[in-house]
Protein backbone atom coordinates (compact mmCIF):
# COMPACT_ATOMS: atom_id res chain seq x y z
CA UNK A 1 0.00 0.00 0.00
CA UNK A 2 0.88 3.47 -0.64
CA UNK A 3 2.53 5.70 1.87
CA UNK A 4 -0.31 8.70 1.79
CA UNK A 5 2.68 11.07 3.13
CA UNK A 6 4.64 9.92 0.05
CA UNK A 7 2.36 10.53 -2.41
CA UNK A 8 3.30 14.09 -3.50
CA UNK A 9 6.00 12.67 -4.20
CA UNK A 10 4.71 9.72 -6.45
CA UNK A 11 3.00 12.50 -8.47
CA UNK A 12 6.00 14.67 -9.14
CA UNK A 13 6.79 11.30 -11.48
CA UNK A 14 3.48 11.34 -12.90
CA UNK A 15 4.19 14.58 -14.65
CA UNK A 16 7.01 12.20 -16.83
CA UNK A 17 4.33 10.20 -18.21
CA UNK A 18 1.50 12.89 -18.85
CA UNK A 19 1.92 13.43 -22.12
CA UNK A 20 2.87 11.48 -24.86
CA UNK A 21 2.63 12.76 -28.46
CA UNK A 22 -0.15 14.00 -29.91
CA UNK A 23 -3.23 11.93 -31.26
CA UNK A 24 -6.68 12.96 -32.42
CA UNK A 25 -8.90 12.44 -29.39
CA UNK A 26 -11.48 14.01 -27.09
CA UNK A 27 -10.96 16.05 -24.23
CA UNK A 28 -14.14 15.40 -22.52
CA UNK A 29 -12.98 14.47 -18.81
CA UNK A 30 -15.31 11.81 -18.38
CA UNK A 31 -13.43 10.11 -21.70
CA UNK A 32 -10.74 9.62 -18.99
CA UNK A 33 -9.19 5.82 -18.74
CA UNK A 34 -6.41 7.00 -16.57
CA UNK A 35 -7.20 7.22 -13.14
CA UNK A 36 -5.35 8.61 -10.39
CA UNK A 37 -4.98 4.75 -9.15
CA UNK A 38 -3.57 3.95 -12.41
CA UNK A 39 -0.92 6.47 -12.21
CA UNK A 40 0.02 5.78 -8.72
CA UNK A 41 0.34 2.02 -9.43
CA UNK A 42 2.51 2.33 -12.82
CA UNK A 43 4.74 5.04 -11.22
CA UNK A 44 5.26 3.77 -7.58
CA UNK A 45 8.79 2.14 -8.60
CA UNK A 46 10.00 5.39 -8.85
CA UNK A 47 9.07 6.73 -5.38
CA UNK A 48 12.40 5.49 -3.74
CA UNK A 49 14.92 7.32 -6.91
CA UNK A 50 12.36 10.93 -6.32
CA UNK A 51 12.86 10.78 -2.67
CA UNK A 52 15.94 9.71 -2.42
CA UNK A 53 17.98 9.47 -5.79
CA UNK A 54 20.43 6.73 -5.66
CA UNK A 55 22.60 5.25 -8.18
CA UNK A 56 20.02 4.16 -10.82
CA UNK A 57 16.91 4.03 -11.73
CA UNK A 58 15.09 1.12 -11.21
CA UNK A 59 14.21 -0.96 -14.01
CA UNK A 60 10.53 -1.33 -12.62
CA UNK A 61 10.14 2.39 -13.00
CA UNK A 62 11.16 2.36 -16.31
CA UNK A 63 8.50 -0.06 -17.12
CA UNK A 64 5.65 1.55 -15.55
CA UNK A 65 6.43 4.93 -16.75
CA UNK A 66 6.31 3.17 -20.66
CA UNK A 67 3.23 1.32 -19.40
CA UNK A 68 1.74 4.15 -18.68
CA UNK A 69 2.37 5.88 -21.55
CA UNK A 70 1.01 3.38 -23.27
CA UNK A 71 -2.37 3.34 -21.58
CA UNK A 72 -2.86 7.12 -21.93
CA UNK A 73 -4.23 6.94 -25.40
CA UNK A 74 -6.28 9.66 -25.23
CA UNK A 75 -5.95 14.30 -24.32
CA UNK A 76 -8.65 13.16 -21.43
CA UNK A 77 -5.74 11.01 -20.26
CA UNK A 78 -2.69 12.38 -20.19
CA UNK A 79 -5.26 15.70 -18.83
CA UNK A 80 -6.39 13.72 -16.16
CA UNK A 81 -3.12 12.14 -14.98
CA UNK A 82 -1.49 15.58 -15.22
CA UNK A 83 -4.50 16.92 -13.02
CA UNK A 84 -3.35 14.13 -10.28
CA UNK A 85 0.06 15.70 -10.96
CA UNK A 86 -1.14 19.26 -10.08
CA UNK A 87 -3.25 18.00 -6.96
CA UNK A 88 -0.55 17.56 -5.02
CA UNK A 89 3.26 18.14 -6.52
CA UNK A 90 3.62 21.70 -4.94
CA UNK A 91 4.68 19.17 -1.89
CA UNK A 92 7.60 18.27 -3.35
CA UNK A 93 10.83 19.79 -3.20
CA UNK A 94 13.50 21.18 -5.80
CA UNK A 95 15.55 18.70 -5.44
CA UNK A 96 12.70 15.77 -5.60
CA UNK A 97 10.98 17.70 -8.73
CA UNK A 98 14.65 17.73 -10.30
CA UNK A 99 15.05 13.77 -9.99
CA UNK A 100 11.50 13.39 -11.19
CA UNK A 101 12.21 15.34 -14.25
CA UNK A 102 15.14 13.25 -14.81
CA UNK A 103 13.49 9.43 -14.87
CA UNK A 104 12.45 10.19 -19.01
CA UNK A 105 16.05 10.81 -20.13
CA UNK A 106 17.29 7.67 -18.02
CA UNK A 107 14.60 5.58 -19.46
CA UNK A 108 14.52 6.61 -22.66
CA UNK A 109 10.74 7.58 -22.89
CA UNK A 110 9.62 10.23 -25.33
CA UNK A 111 8.37 12.56 -23.08
CA UNK A 112 8.08 16.40 -24.57
CA UNK A 113 6.95 17.97 -21.52
CA UNK A 114 9.31 19.80 -18.64
CA UNK A 115 8.40 18.58 -15.37
CA UNK A 116 7.43 21.23 -12.66
CA UNK A 117 5.03 21.94 -10.27
CA UNK A 118 3.03 24.58 -12.65
CA UNK A 119 2.07 22.48 -15.20
CA UNK A 120 -0.87 23.77 -17.21
CA UNK A 121 -2.82 20.94 -18.13
CA UNK A 122 -5.33 22.21 -20.25
CA UNK A 123 -2.46 22.66 -22.84
CA UNK A 124 -1.50 19.18 -22.66
CA UNK A 125 -2.99 17.46 -25.97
Amino acid sequence: MLNKQLLPLLLVCIAVAVTTTTTAASTAAEDATVTCNTVYNDLEPCLGYVLGGGPSVPSECCSGIKSLLRAAHTTADRQSACKCVKSVASSATGQQISRAAKIPGICKANVPFKINANVDCSKIK
